[in-house]
Order: structure tokens, then C-alpha cells, then sequence
């Protein structure tokens, strides 16, 4: 039995308060919700029952051997190319905010240049170094008269892939860094130093502690960004995720399946960092009261 609608104008607060409030219909919400679930549902069964997707052939490569030394090689790559990226980062960062014009300037042209190429072409470079350095060491200053190292003994595929996503995730991670101390007040420097805080006491107690907090968001979807863009060292002849399946399909022929196989793995790879990032806001954000997950307290 439903409250029936009050026949006059309500006179005071109290009365107001025992109004039942009628809900807003949004007759158009639920048409076009329900025209995207019978298409969804549609294109689902689709996929599941369309034979050209090779579906016992996923099963099969899902997790053989060649796909899982593929997806450490693309893990392996992911974190140690992303351990690089944060450290010259915060040194670029540091660089880029002192007071020496030389040291800003040298950072600024660091931002220039490793935004300004594509990533796949500092890739290639790397690899082909030798063709501008055959021998690495006194011969890169001095001459190949002074010696050095073969080039082609020390720049394989995965040196070269260190280097190109390295050196090109530090230019994006010192600005996420800037921008993480900018988001710190400026009276918190002020009051380190009148503490009498070294400048990189002040960094490491004070800049970095509370910008942690506004950097760790970008900073992890630079991490997963850099999951799929490890895909690119298929160029250089890796033996990642993508580059393994490369090479199964180029015997079987089975293209669509590998390439779904490759997928998933990436997937899982993107949704495991992504919990991670959940637990790690959720323990930098201790103290600073209760945050939604829109960020908004």
C-alpha cells in the first residue's frame, strides 16, 4: 500500500520532513541500458561460438612454456625499465627546480628530446648503437684508438629495450614529480629550512613524503602503460610476451588464437598492477582521513 500524495501545501519544516519523496523517472536510462546488454550479449556469444577464434587452440598455448618465459621476460622488463624511470626522474625533477640555470636547462633539454622521438625509434637506435659506437668506453671520447668495448657484445635486445624505455619513462616521471612537489606548499620548504634542514634532508622528510601521495597515481598508470608498451621490443627482436607468440604463430599459422593468448596475459598483468595501486594509495592515504575512490574526501 503506497503513501498517498498530500492534497495541500505544507506549513512548517516538521511537515515537510514526512513527505514521502517521489524517485525521478528516467524512462530513456533503462531503454538504452537495455540496448547495451542484449547488444553486448550478442557480440559475446558471437565471439564464444565463431570458430575462427580458435578456442581449443588459446586452451593449449594458454600456459605453455614459451608464453610464460615471455611473460617474465615482460615482467622482468616492466619493473626494472619502471625502477630506472623513477630514480633518473627524481633526479631530472630535482634538477629541473634548483636554483643553478645549468642544471634546469640540461633537464629542460632532456624533456625535449626524449618527448620529442617516438619511443619506437629510440628502441631502434639503441639496438643499431654500434653503428655509431662500435666500441663503448675511452673510444666513445677518445677515439676507437683509445679502446673499449664491443658494442655489439653489450647492447643486446635487452639492453637496448633498458635503455629506450628507461631513459624515455624518466622524461614523463620527472614532470609527474614536479608536479607531485609543486603540490606541496611552499611554507613547508620555508619551515624545513628555518629548521635548519639541508636541502636534501628537506627532499627526502619533507618534498617527497607528502608528494608521494599526488605522484603514485600517475606514476602507477605509467607503469601499466609501460606493461603493453614493453610489446614494442618485437621491433628489436625481444623475447617478450608479444614477441613469443610472434614466433609461434609464424609455425602453426594460428594468428587470431596467439594473439588472444597474448591478450589475456596482458590482461591479468594490468589488473594485477592495478590492485596493487589499490592497496598502495589506500597505505599512503592513512592519515589523511577517509578518500572515496574518485579521490574526492
Amino acid at each position: 500500500m503506497t503513501t498517498p500524495f498530500p492534497t495541500k501545501a505544507p506549513s512548517g519544516i516538521d511537515e515537510l520532513a514526512t513527505l514521502r519523496i517521489a524517485p525521478v523517472r528516467r524512462p530513456w536510462q533503462w531503454g538504452v541500458t537495455g540496448v547495451v546488454l542484449v547488444l553486448l550479449a550478442l557480440l559475446l556469444a558471437s565471439v564464444a561460438v565463431n570458430p575462427n577464434m580458435g578456442w581449443p587452440v588459446v586452451g593449449r598455448y594458454l600456459f605453455s612454456a614459451e608464453v610464460l618465459h615471455g611473460i617474465g621476460w615482460t615482467v622482468l622488463l616492466t619493473v626494472l625499465c619502471m625502477v630506472l624511470a623513477t630514480v633518473l626522474g627524481i633526479v631530472i625533477a630535482v634538477m629541473r627546480t634548483a636554483n643553478n640555470r645549468v642544471l634546469s636547462a640540461a633537464a629542460s633539454l632532456y624533456l625535449w628530446f626524449f618527448r620529442g622521438t617516438p619511443l619506437l625509434v629510440q628502441l631502434i637506435f639503441w639496438f643499431n648503437l654500434a653503428l655509431v659506437f662500435p666500441l663503448l668506453g675511452p673510444a666513445v671520447f677518445f677515439g676507437e684508438s683509445a679502446g673499449g668495448l664491443d658494442t655489439n657484445h653489450v647492447i643486446n635486445w635487452f639492453v637496448a629495450a633498458l635503455l629506450g624505455f628507461g631513459l624515455h619513462e624518466a622524461a614523463y616521471m620527472s614532470e609527474i614529480v614536479r608536479g607531485g612537489f609543486l603540490a606541496v606548499g611552499r611554507g613547508q620548504t620555508e619551515a624545513a629550512e628555518s629548521l635548519g634542514m639541508t636541502g636534501s634532508q628537506t627532499l627526502r622528510r619533507v618534498l617527497l613524503p607528502q608528494a608521494l601521495r599526488v605522484i603514485v597515481p600517475p606514476s602507477m598508470n605509467q607503469f601499466v602503460n609501460l606493461f603493453k608498451a614493453t610489446s614494442l621490443v618485437a621491433f628489436i627482436s625481444g623475447q617478450d610476451l608479444l614477441s613469443s607468440v610472434q614466433h609461434i604463430y609464424a609455425n602453426n599459422y594460428q594468428v587470431i588464437p596467439l594473439l588472444l593468448v597474448a591478450s589475456l596475459w596482458y590482461l591479468v598483468l594490468v589488473s594485477l598492477a592495478t590492485l596493487g595501486q589499490h592497496f598502495l594509495e589506500r597505505r599512503l592515504n592513512q592519515g589523511y582521513g577517509h578518500t572515496t575512490a574518485k579521490g574526492a574526501k
